[in-house]
């Protein structure tokens, strides 16, 4: 079992087109459907469609619904024609909430949002997300990405960067998740995409297409890899073009999340995260250091980073 997210602190207050090496310029899939196009269907027509049930069985569950003045979820419960999952999923359809149960889709099940996005865990995230759009994410607020930051390898930066990105993307918004980890990057790995071209494709000039995919069941959610890992991650993040490929992710994103390398291995984090505009630093109880939490936090605040807050993974 994965460690819940704990705010320890906070402070007051899919595809992509050409992307030039000087001037990068990408257009993202446009192949999210709008909310406002969709039309309303009925719990009974989603359950319908989704359980192939026959006219009989809607027939049985309709009149269970009536004799025992049930939903008509409960009914179908009931009777054993669908599951509470099922019923729960149908539901996220309605309210275009999109999610990907176990046993619907290949989803990792560290990304709890999306395979469980109503246990305590996922409850977590959503807190966080509140915190951060009322703080550093606020619509009075500059436009920023949200970097996630911590001191060492193994301290759950990568499982709160996933999940972060899941959330946002509840929201309706087209979220993004950047995975700027050069070192060792894991983002591929969770959501199962290609990562033969990515971030370190597009710095070095070498690739301009193909970088980021959308997350099968989770239509409004993006990731762009890393790519091949490069022996040069801190020049190629300290360059000019990645200052300007952030600025124009966040032109065609709502929401823009990136993993970093862990301060461990250097400047990196400090760099991206000084690019973003805000982070948000991870610690693990009974592993991260004061000290090393408190070097990372300080490094941050003499650059153009706002602080977003603190938080700890519990076991």
């Amino acid at each position: 079992m994965r460690r819940e997210p704990v705010i320890a602190h906070q402070p007051l207050g899919s595809s992509a087109g050409p992307v030039d090496n000087d001037n990068p310029s990408l257009s993202a899939t446009e192949g999210t459907e709008d909310v406002s196009d969709l039309q309303d269907r009925s719990i009974g027509d989603i359950i319908r469609e989704a359980k192939r049930l026959t006219d009989a069985q809607i027939d049985k569950i309709l009149a269970y619904q009536r004799k025992h003045g049930l939903r008509f979820g409960e009914a179908a419960v009931a009777l054993k024609l669908v599951t509470n999952d099922d019923v729960l999923w149908a539901l996220s359809q309605q309210f275009h909430y999109p999610y990907a149960p176990n046993g619907k889709s290949d989803c990792n099940p560290e990304l709890v949002v999306a395979a469980n996005p109503f246990c305590e865990q996922a409850e977590a995230f959503r807190e966080l997300r509140s915190q951060l759009m009322m703080g550093v994410l606020s619509l009075s607020e500059a436009r920023r990405a949200l970097a996630v930051v911590s001191p060492d390898v193994g301290d759950g930066k990568t499982f709160v960067a996933a999940n972060m990105a899941v959330a946002f993307s509840q929201l309706g918004g087209r979220a993004l998740l950047v995975d700027a980890d050069m070192r060792t990057p894991r983002q591929h790995k969770l959501f199962g995409i290609d990562n033969s071209n990515g971030l370190s494709s597009i710095l070095s000039g070498r690739s301009r297409q193909n970088v980021i995919h959308q997350v099968p069941d989770l239509p409004t959610l993006f990731v762009l890899p890393v790519g091949a890992v490069p022996p040069n991650p801190l020049e190629l993040v300290q360059r000019p073009a990645f200052g300007l490929l952030m600025h124009e992710l966040l032109s065609k994103f709502d929401y823009v999340v990136v993993d970093t390398p862990a301060s461990v291995h250097g400047a990196d984090a400090r760099v991206v995260a000084a690019k973003c505009g805000a982070a948000l630093v991870i610690g693990r109880r009974g592993k991260s250091r004061m000290k090393s939490m408190q070097t990372l936090i300080t490094g941050l605040s003499k650059g153009p980073t706002q602080l977003a807050g603190v938080i700890v993974n519990e076991q």
